[in-house]
């Protein structure tokens, strides 16, 4: 069996930013239109009269600040509420596979994309259902070897890294890239008060590589975990047979919904007893934990589970949180944070990554500075 190891990542950010102001402003023109329009069917009972949104129930309730997007006219469009995306070309790259690009190039740094094995797109929703975008990744790169979709929600990026660090591992590879385009605002329901304003855009990349005779920052992946318990309380159920289906209005589970108290009720004993059921069975302590980069989805859930873990509330950058800027971005949210707050670490500090999400799904991965 050979050792692996984590020897780059890599960040792809939208140059589009909505604060919470100007999306609570757009949301609330909107719901004062749908109120005039609809207002004979709210007084008759019909109906139920859509409230405001305001920064500081958002803040309030989920710790965001701000979010980046692809295009953010459309989303701030009352009439609209959704981005808009100019269509492209079969013979052009594609959206997810062009900001998937850009993060692994970041990844690779110098490392020759030739010598790349695997290419793994994990991500919450696919532009499209085939070819898959991890090969069509591999070859804009001009990587080697072989690639394909997987798709685990919030929990891809660390399924895709256990997946990886198995082929590696085995030997079936030496190098693999792990690609993660989440472009969550089209997917998104920007017209619902509850989750309107829960996520944005962005792309991550890992490089993950055989552990002999590294030279370069690199961190050695102690052990990796997977778990899966079924649940619709976390779902989008639009898809192929969609088309097949004889209702085809506008229906609201065909894009993202939860039932929020229930998620927090299930998911968090459920990643909190995971975490600490790995750190177990690989004898690391809460002592011996330097940094945890959660999945950024909601700062108070990252506190429950934090607290839970160590024992007691985190220290300043023993968990950091990015969420505030970037918001809710699936699966690339805890490797954004590792990304941006590993780099302190001192070779020996060990460290774990963590996502998870509707399924439910729940990953982690232990790493270890070299």
């Amino acid at each position: 069996m050979h050792r692996v190891a984590i020897t780059g990542t890599g960040v792809f950010t939208p140059e589009n930013v909505i604060t919470n102001d100007e999306l609570v402003a757009a949301f609330n023109a909107y719901a004062d239109r749908w109120n005039a329009e609809n207002a004979v069917a709210i007084a008759a009972g019909e109906l139920t009269e859509k409230t405001h949104s305001s920064s500081d129930f958002i803040l309030a309730a989920s710790g965001i600040e701000r979010r980046y997007v692809l295009d953010k006219a459309g989303v701030l469009d009352p009439d609209r509420m959704y981005p808009k995306l100019t269509p492209r070309n079969d013979e052009d790259p594609s959206v997810m596979a062009e900001i998937a690009v850009d993060a692994a190039r970041k990844a690779l740094g110098e490392v020759d994309p030739g010598t790349v094995d695997l290419v793994i797109c994990a991500a919450s929703n696919m532009e499209r259902a085939y070819p898959a975008v991890a090969v069509e990744v591999q070859q804009l790169l001009g990587a080697g070897g072989f690639a394909f979709d997987m798709n685990v929600a919030c929990s891809s990026a660390t399924f895709g890294i256990q997946t990886a660090a198995d082929m590696i591992r085995t030997g079936s590879v030496k190098t693999a890239l792990v690609v993660n385009p989440e472009i969550c605002s089209a997917h998104l329901e920007w017209r619902d008060r509850d989750c309107h304003f829960i996520f944005g855009d962005v792309a991550t990349a890992t490089l993950l590589q055989r552990d002999e005779g590294l030279t370069g920052p690199h961190f050695k992946v102690k052990s990796t975990r997977c778990a899966t318990q079924f649940s619709n309380n976390i779902r989008n159920n639009n898809g192929y047979l969609r088309r097949a289906h004889d209702q085809m209005e506008d229906r609201r589970d065909m894009q993202f919904m939860q039932n929020g108290r229930k998620v927090f009720k299930e998911v968090l004993p459920l990643v909190s007893r995971h975490i600490a059921g790995h750190m177990d069975e690989e004898g690391i302590t809460p002592d011996d934990l330097k940094r945890l980069w959660l999945h950024q989805a909601n700062k108070t859930m990252n506190d429950y589970i934090g607290k839970k873990v160590l024992g007691r509330d985190p220290e300043p950058g023993e968990q950091p949180n990015i969420l505030q800027d970037y918001a809710n971005t699936s699966s690339a949210g805890s490797i954004i944070a590792f990304s941006k707050h590993s780099a302190d670490m001192a070779p020996g500090d060990v460290g774990l990554i963590c996502s998870f999400g509707a399924g439910y799904s729940v990953g982690s991965v232990i790493v270890e500075r070299a």
